[in-house]
C-alpha cells in the first residue's frame, strides 16, 4: 500500500525505469505472484543509494525469493559479497533457485536460520545492512545490527510505517497489531534519536528508514 496519492503514485510508475533482464523477469513474477519483495521505487532508492556506496560486503535479513540480494549483488565491488539470512523453507528454495538462475552463486552466500541468532554468532563488519525481515523484531535484532556495521556504513530498513499506523494512537490499533505497533515505534525513536547516527525516514513504499553510522557507538563497537 503506497502512502502518497495514488495518481501520483502512477504516475511516478510510470515514470520511473524497470529493472531489465532476468532480474526484471523475477521483479515483475514476484509482483504478479503477490510475494512480498521490494517496490520499484524502493529498488530505485537502493540502486541510487548503492552506486554511491560501492559496497564491498552487504548484509540482508529476509532474503525472500532473493530478488532484493540479487539487485544489491550488482552494485557491490568487485570481489565483494552479500550475505543474506532466511528463515522460511519455501522462500529459502526459491531463493536457491533464482540466485543459481541468475549465476549469483559465487557473490550471494544465503543463511538458513531465525535472524534473531544469526546475527549473534556474525563477526566482521558491512558496508550496508538491508532489513527487511519481521517488522516486530527490527528492535530487536537493532543492537547486532549496529554491531556488525562499519562506521560509514548505511542501513536501509524497509516497510517501517505500517501503512501508517505507526502515527496512530495505541487505542487506534487493533490488539493483534499493537505489539508490531509498540515495537516500530521504539526503533523509529532509537534510530532518529541514536546520535551516531543521521537518519531519513521516506515515506516511498511502506516506509524506508536510511541511517549514516556516523560514529562508533560506545559499548557496541569493539
Amino acid at each position: 500500500m503506497s502512502l502518497i496519492d495514488k495518481h501520483l503514485q502512477d504516475f511516478l510508475d510510470d515514470l520511473l525505469p524497470k529493472t531489465e533482464g532476468e532480474l526484471g523477469l523475477l521483479q515483475e513474477k514476484s509482483y504478479k505472484e503477490n510475494v512480498p519483495i521490494i517496490p520499484n521505487d524502493v529498488v530505485r532508492l537502493m540502486s541510487v543509494l548503492l552506486s554511491i556506496k560501492k559496497p564491498k560486503k552487504i548484509l540482508e535479513i529476509g532474503c525472500a525469493v532473493g530478488f532484493s540480494s540479487s539487485l544489491m549483488s550488482s552494485f557491490l565491488q568487485e570481489g565483494g559479497t552479500v550475505t543474506t539470512i532466511e528463515r522460511y523453507p519455501v522462500m529459502i528454495e526459491k531463493a536457491k533457485q533464482n540466485i543459481k538462475n541468475l549465476g549469483l552463486e559465487d557473490k550471494i552466500n544465503l543463511i538458513e536460520g531465525d535472524a534473531n541468532e544469526v546475527l549473534k554468532n556474525l563477526d566482521g563488519k558491512y558496508d550496508v545492512i538491508f532489513m527487511d525481515a519481521g517488522k516486530g523484531q527490527y528492535i530487536n535484532i537493532l543492537k547486532d545490527v549496529y554491531r556488525l556495521l562499519e562506521v560509514g556504513g548505511i542501513i536501509i530498513a524497509d516497510d517501517i510505517l505500517q501503512n501508517g499506523d505507526v502515527a496512530k494512537p495505541k487505542e487506534e490499533i487493533v490488539k493483534r497489531q499493537r505489539t508490531i505497533h509498540y515495537r516500530l515505534n521504539d526503533f523509529l525513536k532509537e534510530i532518529t534519536q541514536n546520535k551516531a547516527l543521521e537518519t531519513s525516514i521516506l515515506t516511498i513504499g511502506d516506509g524506508v528508514a536510511i541511517c549514516y553510522k556516523k560514529e562508533k557507538m560506545e559499548g557496541i563497537d569493539i
